[in-house]
């Protein structure tokens, strides 16, 4: 049997389209962008047309993007500054954020004196934001919100210009995650009230290790790696290059295909929800699985058995790829934070199920006959 890859939440496939973008700046298009002379032009060009094509893309001004490493990079920047150069002294998440924010707010709380609360969730996983605004309310100090767009195990969408608002009404900085949405929802940042998103290439068939950081132009940060002034002195050394090229166009693929891409995925995550539920006793879902939710992801809890147990084990013996929780923290099975804020429960074994493009009703076919084994 073919391998079958529903773990899209984790990292998609390089689209082929997108390497032979990148290929030239492998090859021979090799020049530092720092160098003055024309083989170093060139690739500070196709840097710069990067820019404008994402800035374009999420509306925004070519000055408001930066490259980086990753989702983890820029948000560990956004959040750091705010800290250091916005002086807010108390942050408010949420407790099923990506670790590359909760672990960072957590490290701020323990070192910087920053005060960490956290906001009270529904539920079905969506934040709540009555208690958002009693928290900002009563907040003396300034304060930094920290909240993802959509969140990658169980896919809840959050009410992005509502939050941006709160935080307009509070006078509070406004940084989201927005790692599972940017290459997958349209997003237009002129119209969104926030000062800084994240983005990450490898989410929507570019490559792993680039990332975008936006910054809202009437925000002043300080740059978090010191050096030779890339990225408008924003990030030092030397750049990504074709990271970056291939950013830009996995960007621009997303986008002209997103109608179509969209609504096959959405199809499929229903269908595997219609069959999970039609073929296995017991079966649950996590989070607001069709109202405020990413189309790609479909989280599943289990009756706990001896079989279900090591559930994901025997899909991956059967060449199914799926996770746990979040992939970021694979190898030992700690269990998902997500999962234990918003169904604690020990009886249940969660799957996440994330899909793309590629994807068919076939595969979701095979590995639904294979859990009825399984279970």
């Amino acid at each position: 049997m073919n391998k079958i890859y529903f773990d899209n939440a984790a990292t998609t496939s390089l689209d082929p389209e997108v390497l032979e973008a990148m290929m030239p700046y492998l090859t021979e298009k090799f020049g530092n962008p720092s160098s003055i002379y024309s083989y170093g032009r060139e690739t500070k060009i196709a840097i710069e047309t990067a820019r404008k094509s994402v800035a374009k893309i999420l509306n925004a001004h070519p000055a408001e993007i930066f490259f980086t490493s990753g989702g983890t990079e820029s948000s560990n920047t956004a959040i750091q500054a705010a800290v250091r150069d916005l002086d807010c002294r108390h942050i408010i998440t949420s407790p099923i954020e990506h670790h590359a924010v909760l672990h960072t707010v957590e490290h701020l709380a323990q070192v910087a004196q920053v005060r960490l609360s956290f906001v009270k969730l529904m539920p079905n996983g969506h934040v709540d934001l009555d208690d958002l605004e009693t928290l900002l309310a009563s907040s003396e100090e300034k304060t930094l919100v920290s909240l993802m767009h959509a969140n990658n195990e169980i896919g809840n969408v959050l009410d992005i210009f509502a939050v941006g608002e709160l935080c307009k009404l509070y006078n509070a900085i406004f940084h989201s995650d927005t790692v599972q949405t940017v290459g997958h929802f349209p997003i237009d940042l002129r119209k969104t009230p926030v000062h800084f998103i994240t983005g990450a290439a490898h989410k929507f068939h570019g490559p792993k290790g680039v990332g975008l950081l936006y910054i809202n132009e009437n925000v002043r940060i300080k740059p978090f790696i010191h050096g030779g002034g890339q990225e408008r002195d924003m990030r030092a050394g030397t750049e990504n290059l074709y990271g970056i090229v291939g950013f830009a166009k996995a960007l621009e693929k997303a986008t002209l295909n997103y109608e179509t891409d969209s609504g096959h995925i959405a199809t499929l995550k229903y269908y595997m929800h219609q069959q999970l539920k039609k073929h296995i006793p017991g079966i649950g879902f996590n989070g607001d699985v069709f109202d405020n939710s990413l189309y790609t992801v479909l989280s599943a809890s289990f009756p706990k058995t001896e079989k279900s147990e090591m559930i994901l084990f025997n899909l991956d013996i059967s060449n199914i790829c799926a996770s746990g929780g979040s992939a970021c923290t694979s190898g030992a099975e700690q269990g998902s934070h997500v999962i234990r804020a918003i169904n604690n429960n020990p009886n249940q074994v969660t799957v996440r199920f994330s899909f793309s493009k590629h994807n068919t009703k076939e595969e979701i076919d095979q590995v639904v006959e294979k859990l009825k084994e399984l279970v």
